[in-house]
């Protein structure tokens, strides 16, 4: 029972036990989602460009307007930001929905309304990062923000699962009214907190770029800062390709799809309830270097594959490797964030983390139509392992030095 406790002790905070158990549901919904509009446009293009264009269309815009999110999340009350960012994400599904079901949708329709989403979650991620400091003490904020990534990567494990189950009879568009009903958990969890809502405090001259300059100027923030954003150019990419890997390669389907992003969300389950477990936010540096070794060997581990299960077994060591790192790296960036800051800090976090996907994602889907998917796989995996040496170690021996 006490390992139990530990793992679990954030949700003895009420507003917080109430946005963990809506976010649980809400992102079964969003991956889902995910796996849906991902088989839609490739059932629809057979392209892995089209492919990378709709995730680039997703993701870009928290590279436009990621750092204005942070900024108004340190303006406005987090709790109202992240409320209206879920009824335009909800209304986002319900257009999905009607076009598909009606069957009318086409790919550009899949591309702007990836986009429309993108700048709802460029102003929501940056707030609902920034919220969960509030929701809990600060001693407990590690736990909180590792329980956090554990209810994005169960429903990362869950949802495509589910989803490659229930395509062959529901369609991609009874997804997307799976998705958009989810939504309605995190609205009812947002409504129900007892806890006040003020605008933060922010202090004059801070500005747009404050979080940046505070993340600067600490080696070790900057170190895992930028290794989180090579492996979002080198690592997020693999999601992109698995519909073709499936195809191609496993010669399968949407079921075989959703097994293989389900393994991966397995093994970031895994990584998320390893740092939940973890008594004190230390040592982080050396873990954050060794997820980042662990995900390019994953990726080139998944490039040897021609059968299911090692295929699954690798997406599942991609999967820990990346969510230790990039879960890691949160930690280290909440713990480490004065409240003024925290909104535009975690909103560099998402600029980096999401914002580069978007290139990794169209130059793989490029390549992968032809190369082969296989081939790209492994390189992303060695251009990872060989470019990201040097921050490793500037991480590794920054958490030696301050031992």
């Amino acid at each position: 029972m006490k390992p139990l406790r530990q793992l679990f002790r954030s949700l003895g905070c009420r507003d917080y036990r109430l946005y963990f158990f809506g976010q649980l549901a809400s992102l079964h919904g969003s991956w889902m989602q995910q796996v849906a509009q991902s088989w839609l446009v490739y059932r629809l293009t057979g392209s892995n460009w089209m492919l990378g264009v709709v995730s680039a269309a997703g993701l870009a815009p928290s590279l436009l307007f990621g750092l204005w999110g942070g900024m108004v999340a340190d303006r406005v009350p987090r709790r109202r930001l992240f409320l209206l960012c879920q009824w335009l994400a909800l209304a986002q599904a319900v257009a999905l929905a009607v076009l598909t079901l009606g069957g009318w949708v086409r790919p550009w329709q899949v591309v702007v309304l990836a986009f429309l989403v993108g700048v709802v979650h460029a102003f929501e991620i940056p707030a609902r990062h920034a919220l969960v400091g509030t929701l809990v003490p600060r001693e407990l904020m590690h736990n909180a923000v590792a329980l956090n990534s554990s209810t994005f990567n169960l429903a990362r494990a869950l949802g495509p699962v589910t989803a490659g189950l229930l395509i062959p009879h529901t369609g991609e568009g009874g997804i997307f009214l799976v998705n958009a009903a989810s939504y309605l958990a995190v609205i009812l969890a947002l409504s129900r907190m007892s806890g006040a809502d003020p605008a933060p405090r922010h202090a004059a001259g801070d500005g747009l770029l404050g979080g940046l300059r505070h993340v600067w100027r600490h080696p070790g923030l900057r170190a895992a800062v930028l290794l989180v954003g090579l492996s979002s150019l080198l690592v997020n990419p693999y999601l992109v390709l698995l519909p073709d890997f499936a195809r191609r390669v496993l010669t399968g389907g949407a079921e075989e799809y959703g097994v293989l992003v389900g393994a991966a969300g397995f093994g970031s389950l895994l990584g998320a309830l390893h740092l939940a477990l973890r008594a004190r936010p230390t040592g982080l540096e050396r873990l954050v270097a060794l997820a980042s070794l662990g995900a390019s060997l994953g990726l080139v581990g998944l490039a040897l594959c021609r059968t299911p299960i090692p295929a699954a077994g690798f997406l599942c060591l991609t999967g820990l490797a990346l969510t230790t790192q990039v879960a890691g790296t949160n930690t280290y960036l909440q713990v480490s964030a004065p409240d003024r800051l925290r909104g535009r800090i975690m909103s560099l976090f998402s600029v980096v983390f999401l914002g580069f996907s978007p290139l990794g994602s169209l130059v793989a889907g490029g390549l992968a139509d032809r190369l082969g998917v296989l081939p790209v796989l492994a390189g992303l995996g060695l251009v990872l392992l060989v470019v990201g040496m040097p921050w490793r170690l500037r991480l590794w021996f920054l958490e030696g030095a301050s031992r």
